[in-house]
C-alpha cells in the first residue's frame, strides 16, 4: 500500500508539481472517519496499515521538522486511529488524541477556529505543526526522554 501511494505522489509530482501531489498523498494515505471510526471503503483500517501509512504521512509532512517524527513517535508510535477504527487516545490523558496527542481541552477550539480537525490525520499532523510553531516542543514536554535524544527509533 505505501509502496503504491508512493508511486503515485512521484508520479502526481511529476505531472502537477509538489503541491499537488502532497495534497494528493493527504487524500489517498488519510482514511476517512465516519463517527471517530476511520474506513476505507467503508471498511475499518487494520491497526497495523494504519500506523505504516500515517508513519509515511507524518515523515513527509514533518521532513523539515524531524523532532515532531520523533515526537509522533514517542506520543502514539505512529497511530491515528486504533485496531477498531477509532481515534488513538492517551493511556494517562483519555483527552490526548490522535498521532500527535494533541488535548482536546487546551486546543480544541483552537483548532477548530484554524480549521484542523484533531481527529484526522491531516487535521492532527497540521495542529501539531502550529503548536511547535507557536510553543516549540512544550506541549509533548511528558515524553520528552523518548525524543529528546536524538537517538530515537522514529530515525532509524
Amino acid at each position: 500500500m505505501i509502496e503504491a501511494a508512493t508511486g503515485a505522489v512521484f508520479l502526481l509530482s511529476s505531472l502537477y508539481g509538489a503541491g499537488q501531489a502532497n495534497a494528493a498523498a493527504m487524500n489517498a494515505v488519510a482514511p476517512a472517519t465516519n463517527n471517530g471510526q476511520a474506513t476505507t471503503s467503508g471498511q475499518a483500517v487494520s491497526d497495523t496499515e494504519s500506523a505504516n501509512e500515517v508513519e509515511a504521512y507524518v515523515r513527509g509532512a514533518y521532513a523539515d521538522e524531524p523532532i515532531l517524527i520523533d515526537v509522533a513517535f514517542c506520543e502514539s508510535t505512529f497511530r491515528q486511529f486504533d485496531k477498531d477504527g477509532a481515534v488513538v487516545r492517551g493511556k494517562v490523558n483519555h483527552g490526548d488524541v490522535g498521532v500527535m496527542q494533541i488535548n482536546e481541552y487546551y486546543h480544541a477550539d483552537e483548532a477548530k477556529r484554524l480549521g484542523d480537525d484533531l481527529y484526522t490525520l491531516q487535521g492532527n499532523v497540521a495542529f501539531g505543526k502550529y503548536l511547535y510553531q507557536k510553543y516549540g516542543t512544550d506541549p509533548w514536554s511528558s515524553s520528552e526522554k523518548c525524543w529528546s535524544s536524538g537517538d530515537s527509533l522514529a530515525r532509524k
